[in-house]
């Protein structure tokens, strides 16, 4: 039995991530939480106890052991969490927009939204805490949002649009602002 495991675009695009955890403390490799992680998204979980749950499931073991190895099994909820509060997210996000490129060719004279957005119950008046801001490119034909950068202001969209248009690869497409 051949027990190589698939290592497509994906791991070569998230190898590129910064691993900050302690050498001797770690006992999963980062490629493979970011792979069940990336793939429970996709499933349509947005909870980590969700993605947890589910890759904790005997099918999805079966599954997820085609891709990556899990030496030491699924990784903890807490060991998800964590990894994901020491990673940088624009160079996550980078990494994912670098690899969704090489799946996605976009028709030409596609659309291409650009549009800014508060989001709802992120602004605390008491705390004098401005809401998030953030600055997203939609694909009209895929109905996906292609990339997405946060901005300090509702008023630095402008500066933060050249920064997102810099991300994608949309050339030949029609940009609406």
């Amino acid at each position: 039995m051949n027990n190589k495991r698939y290592q497509g675009p994906i791991f070569e695009y998230f190898e590129e991530l910064n691993d900050t955890r302690q050498e001797g403390k770690v006992r999963h490799k980062l490629t493979d939480i970011l792979f069940i992680v990336v793939t429970g998204v996709i499933c349509g979980l947005d909870e980590w106890d969700d993605i947890h749950f589910w890759a904790s499931s005997d099918s999805s073991q079966q599954w997820l052991k085609k891709y990556i190895e899990l030496q030491n099994g699924i990784p903890s909820e807490s060991t998800i969490k964590r990894l994901f509060s020491i990673i940088k997210p624009k160079e996550f996000e980078t990494c994912f927009a670098n690899w969704m490129k090489t799946g996605l060719e976009l028709p030409e004279k596609d659309g291409v939204a650009i549009d800014g957005k508060t989001s709802r119950g992120s602004k605390d008046k008491k705390k004098e805490k401005q809401g998030i801001h953030i600055v997203s490119a939609l694909c009209h034909s895929y109905g996906l949002v292609l990339g997405q950068t946060k901005t300090e202001e509702k008023s630095n969209e402008i500066t933060a649009i050249p920064e997102l248009l810099d991300q994608l690869y949309i050339e030949g497409c029609i940009v609406t602002i």
